[in-house]
């Protein structure tokens, strides 16, 4: 694991506000730039709900992000953008609208196409404003520099970092939150739980980061289920905002590991929402890495309120149960994940290298198949 010894860039928002509120404060940042051309990208819920950003002029709303977005959904996206000529995009939603309203404010009129981008740094420069206004409490892409994308060919994802990429304006309004359903609180909290205890024990895991993710950690065993219970509890969803956040922070520098290598398949081949995938596989992770980051491990436990083990076994099915006692069904057969389907699953999944070579412990096929297998 790195130590103070070991360089390390943190890059984030020119601007970040944090507050109930604060959304529609957004027009009066666009007035100050000079822009009257917004583009809001946005699912279909959010898109009828545009109006709360406060947006000067014309609004051009690209309302049908999906959950999972692929190839097609960006080039919807983008023939838009070429209708509108925008000169500032704004990502309304998740983590799916924030991702493709990064690459909305990059590729129109750059010359490149997505498949030009993918990797790191290889976008030219962006020429509009960038915001980004996240309304579930789960990825902290408002934060980062990366954009995912699932190619349908090859049903893998493909990833975009540049600096490029980075908003110029990151809105924080945990008010934006209060419509979440349950189910869908529990499982984009346990992303960003995630987020943060993959950094925390990742090989490139930091000092400078780790303040970070053992805080977000903290802030979701303490608010997640309080959210869940009580979707109208504003100090949780506050809680649960700034752990997102917190998250996003850990991605930049220091980035996931072996959780969310194993989940992108769920997401790709059979369409469970990246939150959800994430959560699936959290514990099982959580415990094979337990032997290489043992005390990492533990203060994950504890920040948790989960009780202290050095058994991968415990381990596993004491966090599992934090998860279900969320609502969550952690049974990938009850997501209609089919047996038959779990070799091909974990043979995509080891070869996601840029995330599997970040883990602390190496995994093999046959062991990620295991923990595909213990999960189902």
């Amino acid at each position: 694991m790195s130590t103070l010894l070991t360089p390390i860039e943190i890059e984030r928002p020119s601007s970040i506000k944090f507050g109930p509120g604060l959304a529609s404060t957004i027009g009066a940042f666009a007035l100050a730039r000079g822009c009257s051309r917004p583009l809001v990208v946005s699912d279909p819920f959010n898109a009828g709900r545009v109006e709360l950003l406060g947006l000067p002029g014309k609004v051009a709303v690209f309302g049908t992000v999906r959950p999972e977005p692929d190839i097609p959904n960006l080039v919807a996206l983008l023939s838009m953008a070429a209708d509108v000529q925008p000169d500032i995009v704004i990502g309304f939603g998740g983590g799916s609208a924030m991702d493709l309203a990064k690459l909305a404010g990059v590729l129109p009129g750059s010359g490149q196409t997505i498949h030009d981008v993918v990797g790191v740094e290889k976008v030219r420069g962006r020429k509009v404003a960038l915001v980004q206004v996240p309304t579930t409490s789960g990825t902290g892409s408002e934060a980062g520099t990366r954009a995912l994308v699932t190619d349908p060919a090859t049903q893998n994802k493909l990833a975009v970092q540049s600096r490029y990429m980075l908003a110029d304006l990151a809105i924080v309004d945990p008010d934006l939150t209060l419509t979440v359903p349950p189910a869908v609180t529990a499982a984009t909290g346990v992303d960003a739980l995630a987020h943060c205890a993959e950094a925390y024990t990742s090989r490139k895991a930091h000092p400078l980061i780790d303040l970070y993710a053992i805080e977000g950690i903290r802030l979701v065993g303490q608010f997640l289920p309080r959210a869940v219970r009580d979707g109208s509890d504003r100090e949780a969803r506050a809680g649960l905002a700034l752990a997102s956040l917190y998250g996003g922070f850990c991605l930049g520098p220091v980035n996931t590991t072996a959780g969310h290598a194993v989940a992108y398949p769920l997401g790709t081949r059979h369409h469970i929402p990246h939150g959800l995938s994430c959560a699936l596989i959290f514990p099982h992770v959580l415990a094979f890495n337990a032997p290489a980051a043992l005390e990492k491990t533990q203060a994950i436990l504890r920040a948790l309120g989960l009780s202290v083990s050095k058994d991968e076994v415990v381990i596993r099915d004491t966090s599992r149960e934090w998860c279900r006692a969320l609502g969550i069904d952690m049974r990938l057969s009850a997501h209609r994940v089919p047996e038959s389907d779990l070799k091909a699953m974990a043979t995509e999944a080891h070869a996601i290298r840029r995330l599997l070579d970040n883990n602390p412990r190496d995994l093999s096929p046959d062991q990620i198949l295991t923990i595909y297998q213990a999960a189902y």
